[in-house]
C-alpha cells in the first residue's frame, strides 16, 4: 500500500541530489579543478581532487565507457525501489534516509549519464592514510542513509501502534 507523500524524504532527495550537482560544477568550474588529477589542499586533512571514476562504488569494479549504460540501468532500478519504499515507509526518519540515498544514486545517474563517469572531489586523510577512497557528497548520503537505516534496524525498537478498535475493546 502507498503512503501519503513523504515530504522529508523527497526534500532529502532534492537537496542532496542538487548540493551534490553544485559542488561538483563548483569543484571543475571556478575552483579551477579543470583536468583529472588536479588537486587543491583545504585542510592538511582534506584535498579537493579530480578525479573520473568509471566503476561501480568507490571506483571498484571498472566498466568500459561502452557497458557504463549497465550501470545506469541498474542503478535506476534500485533508486526506483528506494523511492518506492520511502513511499511505503511511515517513519520519517527512515524516509529522510531514503532520500538521501535516492538523491545520491540519482547524482551519480546524472554524471554517467553525462560524462560517461562519475565526478569525485573529495579526499580525507590523515597523512599518509587514507580511510577512504576518493568520493563525492552523492556517495556520502547513499553511505550515511544505509547506515541511518541499518542503525535503525539493529539498535532501535519501535513501540508497537496500538488500534483505535483495540483501545475500546479492553474498556469494555
Amino acid at each position: 500500500m502507498i503512503g501519503k507523500m513523504p515530504k522529508l524524504g523527497l526534500i532529502a532527495a532534492v537537496g542532496f541530489f542538487m548540493l551534490d550537482q553544485f559542488i561538483k560544477v563548483l569543484v571543475v568550474g571556478p575552483l579551477g579543478l579543470t583536468y583529472e588529477g588536479a588537486e587543491r589542499e583545504v585542510l592538511p586533512i582534506f584535498m579537493l581532487r579530480n578525479l573520473h571514476n568509471p566503476g561501480v562504488s568507490l571506483g571498484f569494479l571498472r566498466v568500459s565507457p561502452d557497458h557504463s549504460w549497465m550501470l545506469v540501468v541498474l542503478t535506476g532500478v534500485i533508486a526506483c525501489a528506494v523511492l518506492v519504499w520511502m513511499w511505503r515507509e511511515a517513519n520519517r526518519t527512515d524516509q529522510f534516509a531514503l532520500g538521501m540515498i535516492a538523491g545520491g544514486a540519482l547524482g551519480n545517474i546524472v554524471d554517467r549519464v553525462r560524462l560517461g563517469y562519475v565526478q569525485d572531489y573529495a579526499d580525507l586523510h590523515f597523512g599518509g592514510w587514507s580511510p577512504f577512497l576518493t568520493f563525492n557528497l552523492a556517495d556520502a548520503a547513499i553511505t550515511v542513509g544505509v547506515l541511518i537505516l541499518l542503525a535503525r534496524a539493529l539498535l532501535v525498537r519501535d513501540k508497537p501502534r496500538i488500534e483505535p478498535s483495540e483501545v475500546e475493546n479492553s474498556n469494555a
